[in-house]
């Protein structure tokens, strides 16, 4: 209450009351000489005001309140604007719906409405921007435009024209305002739109938009969206399309496009790479590629410069020269899979040539090794070295895991000590199964050294046989020639007989 109590000053307050009522405006103080406030700070029009000029220039404003020096100073017709602070909202003239709370909060404002500016120098430079949130030390210090929100010491410090909503909704031409959440999130934001910064620092670097924006050629850039403790805080100008959720995910990028990183230092290290997805605590950490997905606590995490890989499950790291990989689940290891189940394989027959599907014992899965003569070298008969699988012992047997099928096969130990290269070892070095596509080959080989020498035995017998018809002809012929010979001999003897009677 400001009602002067003692008597000693009845007499000069009634006088001093009766010379404001003749005033033509409604205001907080007199001039500077004589900083005499209104009883309560109430005036006509329902507005309040406290402090020394605080509503000093008001006319036609209704419903402000203005706590502080120079609160509220210039505005005139400006009406439903609350400012609490040594200059807040000083320059407002005609804005309304504004609150300003804080020293120097939103204290250029003139004729933009719709404003909450919490902190000191929070939206101090805003002129006719409206629908602004801004809480923080100088939080959105800079912007001129409209509809940003930043909440957090010095959030969107730097905005300047970013962010003003334009275009038509879902348009390649959509441009929408930045939202900044946290101490220094988007603080040197100029230009940049459609940003969403939600942590400490999170895109604390980003300034201006793309010049070369996708299909429009527009200067439309931003689009960014990052949650969490200095996520996205290096992005700068040339970043855009991305989003990281998550303590420093994607932290080091500056300019790529088109990432997500979700969780935990995810795409930590990536800076120019573009369309890489990570999600999972450190999930593609070390890769500067492009175009690669990680999936899993660790996913890909030890991959760095290689592109087009794909990483899916927990501690799937992949190799760090590892390029166009995809890898599943853990093939080795203590907590390696050992079960898959894949729909649409059973049952499926597919068209066209088809190869086998083979795997090492790295768990590396292929087609079978092409047999093309542009992919070998050092080619030669096999000659005898298939002779080693007329040594192999063919068993059958049940696994122990099924005792119920029986099973037709080799012992890989007992192929081991006949030819260790017609054996697998696993991760460990131990003897793991038999190569049976090399022993199809050897069996090949063998056959066809078989089958040569049928093929001579035939051409033999084929010769003996002709042999044996030559000499059965002339057998036949000599027979033939003795009996006719015979008979002569016998009609000689009968001539000669007759004669001999006579």
């Amino acid at each position: 209450m400001k009602t002067i109590t003692k008597s000693i000053y009845l007499t000069f307050a009634s006088v001093a009351l009766a010379c404001f009522a003749l005033l033509p405006r409604a205001q907080a103080a007199t001039p500077e000489l004589l900083p005499a406030p209104a009883p309560d700070g109430f005036y006509n029009g329902f507005n309040t005001a406290e402090g020394f000029n605080a509503l000093f220039s008001l006319t036609t404003g209704t419903f402000n309140t203005a706590l502080g020096f120079k609160a509220l100073r210039a505005d005139t017709s400006g009406g439903s604007n609350t400012a609490v602070g040594a200059q807040a909202l000083l320059s407002n003239n005609t804005g309304g719906y504004n609150t300003a709370v804080g020293e120097n909060a939103l204290v250029f404002n003139t004729g933009g409405s719709f404003n909450m500016a919490l902190g000191q120098g929070a939206l101090a430079n805003n002129l006719t921007g409206n629908s602004n949130t801004a809480m923080g030390f100088q939080a959105l210090n800079h912007s001129t435009v409209s509809q940003n929100t930043a909440v957090g010491y010095q959030a969107l410090f730097f905005d300047t024209t970013g962010g003003t909503l334009a275009g038509t909704f879902g348009s390649n031409q959509d441009v929408g305002p930045n939202t900044a959440i946290g101490a220094l999130a988007l603080v040197s934001d100029t230009t940049s739109s459609a940003n969403t910064a939600v942590g400490y620092a999170a895109l604390a670097n980003i300034t201006v938009g793309l010049t070369d924006f996708p299909v429009t050629g527009q200067s439309l850039g931003g689009y960014n969206t990052a949650v969490g403790f200095k996520a996205l805080t290096s992005a700068t100008s040339a970043g855009q399309m991305n989003d990281a959720f998550g303590y420093e995910a994607l932290a080091h990028l500056t300019s790529g496009a088109s990432n997500v990183g979700v969780g935990f230092a995810a795409l930590y290290s990536t800076t120019i790479g573009g369309g890489n997805t990570a999600v999972g605590l450190d999930a593609g950490f070390s890769t500067t590629g492009f175009t690669n997905t990680a999936v899993g606590v660790l996913a890909g995490a030890d991959i760095t410069s290689g592109s087009w890989n794909i990483d899916i499950g927990a501690l799937v790291g992949g190799a760090a020269t590892d390029d166009h990989v995809t890898r599943i689940g853990l093939a080795t290891g203590t907590d390696k899979q050992t079960a898959c189940f894949i729909g649409g394989i059973v049952g499926v027959t597919p068209s066209g040539a088809t190869a086998g599907v083979v795997i090492n014992a790295n768990g590396q899965l292929g087609s079978a090794a092409p047999s093309s003569r542009r992919f070998k070298t050092d080619i030669k008969p096999m000659d005898k070295t298939s002779e080693a699988i007329l040594a192999f012992k063919p068993v059958t047997f049940h696994y122990k895991t099924d005792t119920a099928t029986p099973q037709f096969g080799l012992i890989a130990e007992d192929v081991a000590e006949v030819n260790p290269d017609l054996i697998m070892r696993d991760e460990k070095g131990e003897i793991l199964g038999v190569r049976y596509e090399a022993v199809n080959a050897m069996m090949l080989n063998e056959f066809l050294k078989e089958h040569r020498k049928v093929q001579e035995q035939e051409a033999r017998i084929t010769q003996l046989n002709s042999t044996v018809e030559k000499q059965e002809a002339t057998i036949a012929q000599q027979q033939k020639d003795s009996q006719s010979t015979a008979a002569q001999q016998q009609r000689e003897i009968k001539a000669s007989w007759s004669i001999g009677n006579y």
